[in-house]
């Protein structure tokens, strides 16, 4: 079946073979997350707590590189065929994730799986772009950006809870009947084969080593750096150098390519390159609240889990609806950048009052106003995708997933890091000693209160609320980043 061939049985074949997208969807975004709170199980069960993190980083890296050689090939040999490979290497790398006798080959079997989810996530979003017109894609992304952020905020859950009722390895089992489900449903996609009459396909093996260098080494270096330690210095300058010089080459080489990895015209779009830029800055802000919010609801607020889970759950829905919103008011007006253009400055505006009174604000307001920031944030999920989709152009919808796959996965990385370096780093620069408490505050309330006191204990509370009110003051310079990029894409409806 040809892509220029969408009837209405074509279109009524996606729609049941939807769930399975939505599924895969869920599987990828799930797997990101729902590893993190094992790690601490997984470092005593094996060993090398200094290398664990390698566990996670060894799946960013991979999702990473996936997502524009799935792209490519989507694009080339037909989006369906190869979303069933990528389940195979998704299942494959689950199983020896489940299996791995040491850490080495635990790290191993996350690249496959990593592979796998990020050929996963680029080819679905390239599906719904294969078929669905560009106005109504965003009813379908949105349903996407809701199973997305439920599974950013159901993993660490699910997470800790199989890790504590059945140990870590049955995450991995847990998850491995997924992709099984996912290629049953599946079979009920239109299999649409692009026509390239008789072309010979040419991959670009020079371009994918390049770029497998410059990301491994921006991602491990974005990594180190987020310790903020002094001994990691040497290692992340010479990573970043690394990661500079195969970047250069990467683009001297892309340009003189036949069938390039990276089609770097495409890239230089005003409406694409800036929706891009959009989505890492968004995807920063998500990523570093998910990881250190609830941190600061325990440390400075001195909330239980339960009700630090609170936050997650504010994150999760208010993104969610967000997106619900935005994908529907694309498909009956047509306006896409409207929605974030007025979304994001306001959620800017409440990060920033967050960051001066969130320390005393009460948790129901706190919450009211995270799920109103996250609902401004959300409405950019859908309208980023399908936007470049449509400035794409339905012969490149592989490498537009790919692009959008491929921010999401940086700004994932990138949000991390500069929210540990915002927050550790002013401990360790302007009041060293707090590391200590802050420390202490973790893993030892009960001691720590009978050493210093319920006073002593407060004001360690009010001290440690300083460093963590840099979280706050990122993300809404991220968020308000990325609301002059939304104003500024010229693609604006459609």
């Amino acid at each position: 079946m040809r892509v220029d061939d969408p009837t209405a049985e074509l279109r009524a074949r996606f729609l049941r073979g939807f769930p399975a997208i939505a599924l895969v969807i869920f599987l990828s975004a799930v797997d990101q997350t729902i590893v993190a709170t094992a790690l601490a199980d997984i470092a005593t069960d094996m060993g090398g707590i200094e290398r664990v993190s390698w566990i996670l980083i060894a799946y960013l890296v991979a999702a990473t590189c996936a997502a524009p050689v799935f792209g490519q090939l989507g694009d080339f040999f037909g989006r369906r065929r190869l979303l069933f490979v990528a389940l195979a290497i998704f299942f494959v790398g689950c199983a020896g994730c489940a299996l791995a006798p040491n850490l080495p080959s635990l790290i191993a079997a996350r690249v496959i799986q990593g592979f796998g989810g990020g050929a996963l996530l680029t080819l679905t979003q390239a599906l719904i772009g294969e078929i669905v017109p560009p106005r109504e894609r965003g009813k379908f992304q949105a349903w996407i950006a809701g199973a997305y952020g439920f599974a950013s905020a159901f993993g660490p859950v699910a997470g800790g809870f199989i890790t504590q009722a059945f140990g870590w390895r049955w995450i991995f089992w847990f998850l491995l009947p997924l992709p099984l489900v996912c290629a049953y449903i599946a079979r009920r996609l239109p299999d649409i084969v692009p026509d390239h009459a008789g072309r010979r396909w040419r991959f670009d093996w020079l371009g994918l080593a390049l770029f497998v260098l410059t990301m491994g080494a921006a991602l491990v270096a974005l990594d180190r750096a987020r310790r903020f330690d002094a001994a990691y210095l040497p290692l992340i300058i010479g990573l970043v150098a690394m990661a500079l010089f195969a970047g250069v080459a990467l683009l001297r080489v892309e340009r003189r390519q036949p069938e390039p990895l990276l089609p770097l015209p495409l890239f230089a779009e005003a409406s694409i390159w800036r929706l891009l830029m959009l989505s890492i800055l968004v995807v920063a802000a998500q990523v570093g609240l998910i990881s250190f919010l609830p941190l600061w609801l325990q440390v400075v607020r001195g909330y239980d889990p339960a009700s630090a889970g609170l936050v997650l759950l504010a994150i999760s829905i208010g993104s969610s609806f967000g997106a619900f919103f935005s994908g529907k008011m694309v498909a009956r007006t047509g306006q896409a950048m409207l929605w974030p253009s007025i979304g994001l400055p306001v959620a800017a505006l409440i990060w920033s009052l967050l960051a001066i009174y969130a320390a005393a604000m009460p948790l129901w307001l706190m919450l009211a106003l995270l799920g109103v920031a996250t609902f401004g944030s959300g409405t950019s999920y859908p309208v980023v995708q399908t936007t470049v989709q449509a400035a794409a152009g339905q012969g490149r919808l592989g490498i537009a997933a790919a692009g959008v796959a491929f921010s999401r996965n940086f700004g994932a990385a990138l949000g991390a890091a500069v929210a540990a370096a915002a927050i550790f780093g002013a401990m360790a620069l302007f009041t060293p000693a707090l590391s200590e408490g802050f420390a202490a505050l973790v893993t030892d309330l009960g001691g720590l209160g009978t050493r210093l006191g319920g006073d002593g204990v407060a004001q360690l509370r009010a001290a440690l609320a300083e460093p963590f009110r840099g979280l706050f003051i990122i993300v809404a310079v991220l968020v308000g980043a990325a609301s002059v990029m939304a104003w500024r894409v010229p693609l604006r409806r459609y």
